[in-house]
């Protein structure tokens, strides 16, 4: 749908002798006279559950494009009878609240977007998407928000500046938006929104209403200094750091950021994580200047998720190559514009010691009206390791009407090393295709060469992989009012799995089944079975390990509070069979969460977790395997305090317990057969510990000083076990590894 705002904007500003006097005021408060000559929007429809049937609750919108930035304000009728859900949250934290969201595709040609949500409470959540229905909120941005409440609803401003985000050059003087604008009401789960469309759909950023509003312009300098003094107790010592920040955006067509000594997020601590598998962890990144205006290079590739990435922002300032600490960013620098119907971007960051590594990126698009193509290259130099690494890339999408919606790329990759060279390349592929009626199918192919290598700049989970996968869905709304289901989403795959070694890795069915309840809450039930394969990657390349039949179980259930209860609970239980043992000898696991909210300002968490395996298989070096039972805790807990709308207070607790004994040790013959062995293979026990206290004040949008005291550690311990999981997990609480206190000023100056 294609709507144009600029008679009635122009209608506006002719009856306006001050403009300034027509200027939106964001309180939260609807004023008739400030939003004279918007357009209403009062055509919201649900979309949770996904049947596009008119909202039990009425929804008004005003949409106006001013001089200032573009103006949303919602009008959210809600009776006493419909509980509000007013909590505070976290910059980007989760919770069952009402809110409403905006979502801005500021070139209207579906490739890149932004979500701008205000709950009821006036806390926000930003992130931009990519690929349809990606979202990432590592990304925060500066812009003006304001709520207000009163007996029969409540209502939501917000204005968010021209600059924000990069924009091609607009021609005749207006700039054609894509807009979706949603509302959720908490204690009901219902979503309703315009246009009716869902973003867990296939295509969803693409199918945004098309809005012509004015070409307004906008610059911004902003430069944002910090300073971090940190008093480490363990090794009696303190450290002092400063850089900066700097975001140059002239105009919408052209945005530089650059940094010097960057910021690296001190305060934003990563979850604990156990891995003994061959797969890395994945990490996001809260740096801003690795946020701003990232979207553009996030071109995701390399599997079924959305992990898998050609530019991994987390590498910049990773493990130093020598293996002494991490690398020293010494400046990066980002441009973002548009010049003759392309857009561009351009990244380069160096790391200034003797082990640093430098990062090239450059990337181009060009989209039409149901067409876009884009282009990438990066280069990553390691002098340490006489390691350089090239990658190319070419990516398309098609949507040729209404159903169908075609994504592709191809990479390649040119790595020297030592002398040596190795060249290899890889693509992937997904169809979706809309057979109406709530049902659906997916293709999706994958290809990635043996000598393909995509990590020195970006994240691939493993190279030396084929993949291929079906899915038909089918989405149903139509339940009985009596039912305390709202809507399920069924999904039916099959997929297939080899390497380009030709290794039958597996084959694999499941069906799942997504739900949104009348209460407000959500379950996922999931059933798959994977057939006998191989397990290529565990042995690191000393062999491929045969494998038997398969099995995965889960479920999951989100129950919000309900009438004046202060308690939530979330839970999952999962059975996964993925050892040598069968399908009768899986590890079993339960995961139980209750929260309580103290008020709308306070809340108490607690996560703990068990997990049981009786058949743990572990790489134990060369082509040697252990099989280990073993038992785990896990506890992840803490508090939430918005002291006021300045303040917040966070304690957050992790702990870690794990004790392993070794059941059978294995060596993995030439044919792949796990072969019973005498040897000795160590039992291990496991004790990691994370906790942070810290108190964050708000000085300015986006300026903030940080109080932070952390503790932690990791104990790992092989030989013959006297002790239980339960005393691997209280050990946890004595580890002091590290213990420091922080205090980090940061302020953002604009100019």
């Amino acid at each position: 749908m294609r709507i144009h705002l600029l008679p009635s904007l122009l209608a506006a500003a002719a009856a306006c002798a001050v403009p300034a006097a027509c200027a939106v005021e964001i309180d939260g408060r609807i004023d008739p006279e400030e939003w004279r000559g918007a357009r209403r929007i009062d055509e919201f429809r649900l979309t949770q559950p996904l049947s596009r049937q008119p909202a039990s609750q009425a929804t008004e919108a005003w949409l106006l494009a001013t001089p200032e930035g573009l103006a949303i304000g919602f009008r959210n009728h809600q009776p006493a009878g419909v509980p509000r859900l007013r909590q505070r949250t976290q910059r980007d934290g989760n919770g069952t609240v009402d809110r409403v969201n905006l979502y801005v595709d500021f070139d209207g040609d579906g490739r890149a977007g932004y979500n701008f949500t205000v709950t009821l409470a006036n806390s926000i959540v930003d992130a931009t998407i990519t690929s349809e229905n990606q979202f990432n909120d590592d990304w925060d941005g500066d812009w003006r928000h304001a709520t207000s409440e009163d007996a029969d609803g409540w209502s939501a401003e917000m204005l968010i500046p021209w600059h924000i985000a990069p924009m091609r050059e607009a021609g005749d003087g207006t700039r054609t938006l894509g807009i979706q604008l949603d509302r959720v009401i908490a204690s009901t789960g219902e979503r309703t929104s315009w246009p009716a469309v869902h973003y867990n759909e296939a295509r969803f950023l693409s199918t945004f209403n098309r809005v012509e509003v004015p070409a307004y312009k906008q610059s911004l300098l902003a430069i944002t200094p910090y300073v971090v003094g940190v008093r480490d107790f363990v090794g009696h010592d303190s450290d002092f750091d400063a850089g900066a920040d700097l975001f140059w955006k002239p105009s919408g067509k052209f945005q530089l950021s650059a940094t010097l000594n960057p910021d690296f997020g001190q305060v934003e601590s990563d979850e604990l994580t156990v891995n003994f598998s061959a797969t890395e962890t994945f990490f996001s990144d809260k740096r801003p200047f690795f946020t701003e205006n990232q979207s553009f290079f996030d071109v995701q590739f390399g599997s079924y998720n959305s992990n898998s990435r050609l530019i991994y922002t987390r590498r910049v300032g990773a493990r130093a190559d020598d293996g002494n600490g991490s690398g020293d960013v010494t400046a990066a620098i980002k441009l973002n514009g548009s010049a003759g119907g392309f857009n561009y971007g351009l990244f380069a960051a160096s790391e200034g010691d003797e082990a640093g590594r430098d990062f090239y990126a450059l990337r181009a698009t060009r989209d039409f009206e149901r067409f876009g193509f884009g282009a990438m290259a990066t280069r990553v130099v390691r002098p340490f390791q006489d390691r350089s690494a090239n990658v190319y890339e070419f990516d398309q999408r098609w949507n040729p009407n209404a159903q169908w919606a075609i994504r592709s790329a191809l990479v390649a990759s040119d790595v020297e090393h030592n002398g040596r060279s190795a060249r290899d390349s890889g693509g992937q592929i997904r169809i979706d295709y809309d057979m109406g009626g709530g049902w659906r199918q997916q293709l999706y192919g994958l290809h990635l060469g043996k000598r393909l290598q995509l990590n020195d700049f970006g994240y691939l989970e493993r190279n030396n992989f084929n993949y291929l996968r079906y899915d038909l869905g089918r989405r149903v709304t139509d339940l009985p009012a009596a039912s305390s289901y709202a809507s399920h989403d069924w999904h039916y795959a099959a997929s297939r799995r080899y390497s380009d070694d030709g290794v039958h890795i597996a084959d694999a069915i499941a069906v799942n089944r997504r739900s949104e309840l009348r209460d407000g809450g959500n379950e996922f039930v999931e059933l798959g079975l994977w057939s006998a394969g191989h397990d290529d990657l565990i042995t690191r390349g000393n062999g491929v390990l045969r494998l038997p039949e398969r099995l995965y179980v889960s479920y999951e259930r989100l129950r919000p509070r309900r009438g004046d209860s202060p308690w939530s609970l979330s839970a999952e239980l999962n059975y996964s069979a993925e050892g040598l043992g069968g399908i009768d000898e899986g590890q079993s696991r339960i995961y139980l969460e209750p929260n309580y909210q103290v008020s709308d300002r306070l809340l108490l968490f607690a996560g703990m977790e068990y997990s049981h395996n009786p058949d743990w298989l572990l790489w134990r070096g060369g082509n040697r395997l252990g099989a280990f039972r073993s038992d785990a805790l896990n506890l992840n807990a803490g508090l939430q305090w918005f002291i006021d709308d300045k303040q917040e207070l966070r304690v957050r607790l992790e702990a870690i317990g794990m004790d392993a004994r070794l059941k059978q040790a294995y060596r993995v013959d030439p044919k792949g057969r796990p072969l019973a062995v005498e040897e000795e293979i160590p039992d291990f026990s496991l004790s990691n510990l994370g906790f942070q206290i810290r108190y964050r004040y708000e000085l300015a949008p986006l300026s903030y000083l940080y109080l932070a005291y952390v503790r932690g550690g990791e104990l790992f311990e092989e030989g013959p076990r006297s002790t239980r999981v339960g005393r691997e997990f209280s050990d946890a609480f004595e580890l002091r590894d590290d213990e420091q206190f922080l205090v980090k000023l940061s302020y953002r100056f604009e100019i």
